[in-house]
């Protein structure tokens, strides 16, 4: 049997994906070939060596992929099921020499993936119940222990496959379910409630995500982004030419600058989130928030860079390696991810903050 990895993204982004992990493992001297299952949001990395799946797991952080929401080893090809007895199938396939902290049921991120889910959680209860039986399934609470993935093409058809606890998205299918807040003036507040729940710890909140606390939000109308902060008790200085929502005005916590997000600067150092979405070239947005950082004007950026239609990874690759050669030239320490998020379209978003003190702050 082939040993593969699985891994989970947006639709229409299968080969980013693939050339990104091919990459990663090639770092880490695991090779293989990529199959590409198009517009279903699946990637096949089929190993050369069978071993290497586990190795990759615990050598390269999940978090470090930009593409990949999700990512399992297989334990099996394809099974077929037969039309009764499909839990019984599952457990002879799977057998009694693993355990498992938890089961994820999962398809394709795709329309005929959503009809598939409704049978996936009717299937999950007999299922959960027969493996906990077999002491496949561990008792609920263990975080640290691997987590058994049940990818579903159809209801004859699954994969049963891996992940490693300390590894892996705590999301089925790496897709958190966030509820569009109807006080919200667009949809694009899901990215940044995203973005913070992703990036941010939640044993940090207290001290990074909390009320008192004064960002800035570059291109903000009509207010998406805003949002997020003046739910969680920020002031903030929302710099757009166009027009801010009322509701958010009328806050009290937003001031409202008409100007242009590139040459804005706050009148005082003591802004903590700076945030950005605006549409404009990657590489601008990205000097941008290296050049605040670096001064000192923020101490932590979030912010969007769009991606073009061709060669998109590549574009990713040289704005991030220009940030980290910005960073490099002034010798600070520094944290930086990059995550293409559900919530995202033709973006991906970034989470940047020094962890030594600011080389150009006056």
């Amino acid at each position: 049997m082939k040993t593969s990895i699985v891994l989970y993204c947006r639709p229409g982004f299968e080969k980013e994906c693939g050339a990104e992990i091919q990459e990663k493992a090639a770092w880490n001297e695991i090779y293989g070939y990529i199959e590409v299952l198009k517009k279903q949001g699946l990637v096949m990395f089929h190993l050369h060596n069978a071993e290497d799946g586990e190795t990759l797991m615990e050598k390269l952080p999940l978090r470090r992929l930009i593409f990949a929401r999700q990512w399992f080893v297989t334990l099996t090809e394809k099974i077929e099921l037969p039309e009764y007895n499909r839990v019984e199938a599952i457990v002879d396939a799977l057998g009694t020499d693993w355990q498992y902290a938890d089961l994820r049921m999962e398809t394709a991120d795709t329309n005929d993936g959503k009809a598939l889910s409704k049978f996936c959680r009717k299937l999950a209860v007999p299922l959960r119940q027969a493996l906990r039986k077999k002491k496949v399934l561990t008792e609920k609470g263990d975080s640290e222990g691997a987590v058994l993935h049940a990818l579903f093409f159809s209801g004859s058809e699954v994969i049963l496959g891996f992940s490693l606890g300390t590894n892996t998205s705590p999301h089925v299918m790496g897709i958190p379910r966030l509820k569009f807040p109807s006080q919200a003036p667009s949809r694009s507040t899901l990215k940044l409630d995203e973005a913070f729940l992703h990036f941010v710890p939640k044993k940090d909140w207290d001290s990074r995500l909390t009320s008192g606390l004064n960002a800035v939000d570059l291109g903000a109308a009509p207010g998406g982004w805003t949002y997020q902060l003046v739910r969680r008790g920020m002031m903030v200085q929302s710099v757009d030419n166009g027009p801010m929502a009322e509701s958010l005005m009328e806050t009290g916590q937003v001031k409202h600058y008409q100007y242009d997000g590139f040459k804005f600067k706050p009148a005082k150092q003591n802004v903590y989130w700076l945030v950005c979405d605006m549409v404009e070239k990657p590489h601008r947005v990205a000097y941008l928030m290296t050049e605040w950082l670096l001064h000192g004007l923020c101490k932590e950026a979030m912010f969007n860079l769009k991606l073009p239609m061709k060669g998109r990874y590549q574009q990713v690759q040289k704005d991030l390696q220009m940030i980290k050669d910005r960073f490099a030239e002034h010798e600070v320490k520094y944290e930086m991810y990059a995550k293409h998020l559900y919530y995202d379209r033709e973006e991906i978003t970034v989470h940047a903050r020094l962890l030594s003190p600011p080389p150009l702050a006056k």
